[in-house]
């Protein structure tokens, strides 16, 4: 339990490092990567060239000196870092050397504002939240291991097949390479892939794009111009090539309601709602799937999704291409705005909306969505950068 001595040292300190949080969190990863570049391998250098992994660390230092006394309030946040770190394999050792830097980053950009004084109470804090999380975590792992077909840590898998699905995204059927048995995940958890790239160990989080209970784990991977990890699964992992795999991790999941279900997708962002599509009309639930993409070329699985409306009469499908090619005369152009989805959903709002898709399409959905009618509570969706970027 944090003393109360040291509540109102962060108290009073808590203005001046909400003022300097992105300063703090953009002398710290430098800091811990320059001081323990083995650590370097569970973050992704993309996000943090883009400063969103910086931003977000910074909200949640805030956040959670905010509510020191109200942690219950940080439960959704809390379980969304616990669901991340077991699927990067994030273990307890790793805690000193993020509060060894953390500290050592508010002490460089404070000054002398902060004495020792100010970081013992800061320490006090962060070993805390290093002691819940850790806990958490641990649970996580057990729960993973003791499931039929899960494991702990990592587990080698064998590429099966490679398929393209469109211009720009492929899918990887992967296969556990002892040929066991695989666990019964939730449609819409995701893997982390660990994989050596030019000497060096890199980990991606992936959604896995089919429905549980295949003798595969799939995932559908968009090709980023200028990425590394997209680029090499796309032109170099063959068929036969072993990976290593987290278990199945993440709380962006179907839930088990009668209420209509709307999968609202943009892009790559559409493979976890395949992964939620068949179980959900399976259950008999009213499904509006509803998906935009650049045009036909970079639209993936719309044969599947075809099949399943054939199907499947509890299922409404419909599309949207912001830049159609001259072939695409047969599908609405444009985007999902406010206009177009008060059209498409139905007139009792009372629904559950799962988003997921580029950043302006989440803005997009996360603004107008509860203009509509839709209550918030409602909403579902995994965005991993800061929620001010949603609703800015």
């Amino acid at each position: 339990m944090l003393s109360q001595h040291s509540k109102d040292i962060i108290a009073a300190t808590l203005p001046a490092v909400k003022a300097h949080a992105t300063d703090i969190t953009g002398v710290f990863y430098p800091l811990m990567f320059e001081r323990y570049p083995q650590v370097k391998a569970y973050f992704n250098q993309a996000h943090q060239q883009q400063g969103t992994q910086r931003q977000a660390l910074a909200n949640a230092v805030v956040a959670y000196a905010s509510n020191l006394d109200r942690l219950e309030l940080l439960g959704d946040a809390v379980a969304l870092i616990v669901q991340k770190h077991v699927s990067l394999g994030i273990q307890p050792e790793h805690y000193p050397i993020v509060g060894e830097c953390l500290l050592a980053a508010i002490r460089q950009v404070l000054g002398e504002a902060a004495s020792d004084e100010v970081l013992a109470a800061w320490g006090e804090a962060y070993g805390q939240l290093a002691g819940l999380l850790i806990g958490a975590e641990e649970q996580n792992y057990q729960a993973n291991a003791q499931m039929p077909g899960g494991w702990r840590g990592e587990r080698s898998f064998t590429l099966q097949r490679k398929v393209r699905e469109s211009e720009v995204i492929s899918s990887f059927y992967l296969v556990p390479s002892d040929g066991g048995a695989l666990p019964d995940f939730k449609p819409g958890q995701f893997i982390c892939l660990v994989l050596q790239i030019d000497g060096q160990t890199v980990r991606r989080n992936y959604s896995l794009s089919d429905c549980p209970g295949q003798d595969y784990l799939r995932i559908s991977v968009k090709r980023e111009t200028g990425g590394s990890v997209s680029p090499y699964l796309h032109e170099h992992l063959q068929v036969g090539d072993e990976v290593q795999l987290s278990a199945p991790s993440g709380d962006f999941v179907l839930n088990d309601s009668p209420r209509p279900l709307v999968l609202l997708s943009g892009g790559v962002g559409i493979t976890p709602t395949l992964s939620m599509l068949k179980p959900a009309l399976e259950s008999g639930r009213e499904v509006y799937f509803l998906h935009a993409a650049l045009n036909s070329e970079h639209h993936a699985f719309r044969t599947q999704v075809q099949a399943l409306e054939q199907q499947y009469s509890n299922l409404k499908v419909c599309y949207a291409y912001s830049n159609p090619l001259p072939q695409d005369s047969d599908q609405p152009h444009g985007f999902f705005d406010a206009a177009r989805l008060d059209e498409l959903l139905p007139a009792e709002r009372d629904l559950d909306v799962y988003f997921l898709g580029p950043k302006p399409f989440m803005r997009n959905c996360y603004q107008v969505l509860p203009t509509l009618g839709v209550p918030a509570a409602n909403l579902r969706y995994e965005f991993f950068g800061p929620l001010e970027e949603l609703s800015a």
